[in-house]
């Protein structure tokens, strides 16, 4: 079938995608050393990819809503290698920071297609097993990302890393054919809307970074103007009705607190196998690997249970294996940087299983002219989410603590990270509980299906 050819090749974006996402963060001590720079300045180059890439899912998101998803994705792609190229051929930092900034600006179209490709072109019946092909591409990405970044600056010089991206451009011809060309809807997009939505969400990324209130105040000043202006605009950036849909916008607090759960397992975890095992950065990263690699294996497989069973079957399942994975983290998280390495497999996969339980759920409420803005703001606030959660999982490490959550830890070194896991644990239950309340009901899954 087209569709599937479609979500293969999108899967592959999502590889390439997600990979060029983290690897430049291995390298940013040499490019500390060639430009003579400071960590916090080179910082810059992940930083502001980020911030773009939070911003650009929501716009693409609302510009799927209005014009051809075919063009979308053509033009971000070309940004992209365009962005790929600047950083190849850059010989100054401010050339490998303009690369990035192009690099971010066209793959931000990607996320927010990941999204919107499953909810479009399949039915409700097969839109599990399309989100999971989409999954295994991000979690095989993320496991091979480091170790390809790895292999290519031991024998190459690190601006290489910008050449792996330009392979996207060969997918346009597969996107340009199964695309349907869908007729533009001509309406007009809110750029006032949109500028005060990124500033809001830039402010908020800059002031994370940098731990510093004057951000977060423009922010809180700039979501109060954004607030005003879709509630009195002819044609808002966002439809303030689609956040009086209840269903959406708890699903949209269930996707929050459950990427600030996740994030705790790429994020806090080397710093535990650095800091209490006392790993190098090349034995922390193999620990990562089977969690990433087993979860990609499963993808497909978990899309299709939820098909077959349904989104509560596998948040159910998903949310178990969270559990299991944050008990016994916080039970032995200094015991043994091999048992770590097991336990990261039941996280890795719960956290993918419950992402595409909750996509395939808050894809089902919304009706579909407002697909693009509805899955583009979910993809958003992933990033926020877990750009935050990592702030404040740095701040608690770095504090540290003389106490412990689990009176059977008894390794004082590790009490700091037993006790983040343990709460993490009871957050996913109360998150099980939320979606259970919700979505659990069968009178409930009939209202989504309606908007499907």
């Amino acid at each position: 079938m087209k569709t599937d050819k479609l979500i293969y090749i999108l899967a592959f974006t999502m590889i390439l995608s997600s990979m060029s996402a983290t690897m430049f963060n291995i390298v940013l001590p040499k490019m500390s050393e060639e430009f003579h720079l400071t960590y916090s300045q080179v910082g810059w180059v992940s930083a502001s990819y980020l911030l773009i890439y939070a911003i650009g899912s929501a716009v693409y998101g609302k510009l799927a809503d209005l014009f051809n998803l075919k063009s979308l994705i053509t033009f971000g792609l070309l940004f992209f290698s365009f962005g790929s190229l600047i950083g190849l051929a850059s010989q100054t930092y401010w050339m490998v920071l303009l690369g990035r900034i192009l690099q971010a600006s066209g793959a931000a179209v990607i996320p927010a297609t990941a999204m919107i490709v499953p909810t479009r072109y399949f039915p409700t019946e097969r839109r599990g097993w399309a989100l999971g092909i989409t999954a295994s591409g991000l979690a095989i990405g993320n496991a091979i990302g480091p170790v390809v970044s790895a292999m290519l600056v031991s024998f190459a010089h690190w601006r290489w890393l910008f050449c792996l991206p330009m392979l996207l451009v060969f997918t346009l011809p597969v996107y340009r054919k199964y695309l349907v060309a869908e007729q533009s809807n001509g309406g007009k997009l809110d750029w006032i809307g949109g500028g005060l939505l990124a500033g809001t969400v830039a402010s908020l990324l800059l002031s994370i970074t940098f731990t510093d209130w004057l951000p977060a105040l423009v922010g809180a000043i700039a979501f109060l103007l954004f607030f005003i202006r879709i509630r009195r605009a002819e044609v808002p950036f966002v439809n303030p009705n689609l956040f009086r849909n209840k269903s959406y916008s708890l699903g949209l607090t269930i996707a929050v607190l459950v990427m600030a759960v996740g994030y705790s397992l790429p994020f806090l975890t080397p710093q535990l196998l650095a800091n209490v095992h006392k790993l190098s950065a090349g034995l922390i990263g193999f620990a990562m690997v089977p969690g990433a690699a087993v979860s990609a294996f499963l993808g497909r497989k978990a899309g299709k249970l939820a098909d077959i069973k349904g989104n509560m079957v596998l948040f159910t399942i998903a949310s178990a294996l969270l559990v299991i994975c944050f008990s016994l983290m916080s039970l032995f998280a200094g015991v043994s940087p091999m048992i770590v390495a097991v336990f990261l497999i039941f996280g890795n996969v719960g956290q993918m299983f419950i992402q595409i339980a909750l996509s395939n759920t808050i894809s089902r409420t919304l009706p579909k002219e407002q697909t693009g803005i509805g899955m583009g703001l979910l993809s958003m606030l992933n990033f926020l989410s877990g750009a935050v959660a990592t702030s404040v999982y740095s701040k608690i490490v770095d504090q540290g603590v003389t106490f412990r959550l689990n009176p059977f830890n008894a390794l004082p070194d590790s009490y700091v990270y037993s006790n983040i896991y343990f709460v993490l644990m009871l957050t996913v239950l109360g998150v099980w509980i939320m979606y259970r309340t919700q979505f659990g009901s069968k009178k409930q899954l009939r209202g989504e299906r309606k908007h499907a």
